[in-house]
């Protein structure tokens, strides 16, 4: 009985010690309460887009197609106005028609290396604010700012289709699609860059979730962005947190590892599944809060002021690549 007793107290503090390894141990990092962005009206230009496809137009699907559709609608008319021409990458799934989105900016130098600036813009049954509908926002955006800027290499900014359930990490995946074809026809992306989530900030103790272990080494608030690649890309991951971090006060975390379960949960997997670099830009989605792929996914809980200096940040990086 004394054996037992005494399996089941060290069984009961492994757990304790390894549950404690999922939250952040860093507790001193930097708040967020007092950074603001340099741009006076970006904040509320996320917050439009987010509120549009979210609110207005809601559930984005092939299972609901007329709210698909009126999203890339909505996402053609903005790219547009922009001053962009928009291409499409058109595949069929059932009888229904669905498509990338693409809008190019050519580079002056090095026209013929690519660096990718995407998001998805169907949504898992629900409204989909942080999940997709910021990451949207974000390439919508940054497509403005960089519209009339002078780039070495093309930009290519993608809102891929059918990145959700039941079309992750299958053939039918938008940006499987893309990359499966980029790599057919020898496109030279030398850069990656995927927004899933970007826009669930707290400065709360305790309000950031990871995986067991990897808590012992990052921020204990979850009011960070998050630069998430394999280890393939991680001189990628190193290069945008480092020149993210030269021009940005906001806080950014980075990791590249091969076996952190999650690292591979957007589209940047399917250009892993081509020998791309690529990372995901995330707020870490259901291990900071809990209305990943819920009814509650709604726009008026996500933050426009910190999305705006993620934003922000991520255009630092762009100009200088």
């Amino acid at each position: 009985m004394t054996r037992i007793l005494r399996l089941i107290i060290v069984g009961l503090a492994s757990f304790a010690i390894l549950k404690s390894t999922t939250f952040g141990w860093q507790y001193f990092f930097t708040s967020t309460l007092c950074i603001t962005p340099k741009d006076g009206v970006l904040s509320e230009r996320l917050k439009e887009h987010v509120l549009k496809l979210s609110s207005e137009i809601g559930d984005r699907s092939v299972f609901n197609y007329n709210n698909l559709e009126k999203s890339a609608d909505y996402i053609v008319k903005q790219f547009i106005s922009f001053g962009y021409n928009v291409e499409f990458q058109e595949y069929v799934f059932g009888n229904k028609r669905v498509k990338n989105i693409i809008a190019v900016k050519n580079g002056i130098k090095l026209p013929n290396e690519i660096t990718i600036v995407g998001a998805h813009y169907d949504s898992c049954f629900n409204p989909g604010a942080d999940d997709n509908a910021s990451g949207i926002a974000g390439v919508l955006e940054l497509a403005r700012m960089m519209k009339n800027k002078k780039v070495d290499r093309t930009i290519e900014f993608i809102a891929f289709v059918n990145e959700e359930p039941p079309f992750f990490k299958t053939e039918e995946m938008g940006s499987r699609i893309y990359a499966k074809k980029a790599k057919a026809e020898n496109k030279n992306i030398k850069a990656v860059i995927v927004f899933d989530l970007i826009g669930f900030y707290s400065n709360r103790i305790f309000s950031q979730r990871y995986p067991i272990i990897a808590g012992l080494f990052f921020p204990n608030k979850g009011n960070f962005i998050g630069v998430f690649g394999n280890f393939k890309s991680r001189y990628l991951a190193r290069r945008i947190t480092r020149i993210f971090k030269n021009n940005s006060s906001f806080p950014i975390a980075s990791i590249a590892l091969d076996f952190i379960p999650g690292i591979d949960f957007s589209d940047h997997w399917s250009f892993w599944k081509e020998g791309y670099p690529a990372v995901m830009i995330s707020d870490t989605a259901f291990l900071r809060h809990k209305n990943y792929h819920k009814n509650t996914d709604t726009w008026e809980k996500l933050n426009y002021k910190d999305m705006a200096c993620v934003i922000e940040g991520i255009y630092e990086v762009l100009v200088r690549f």
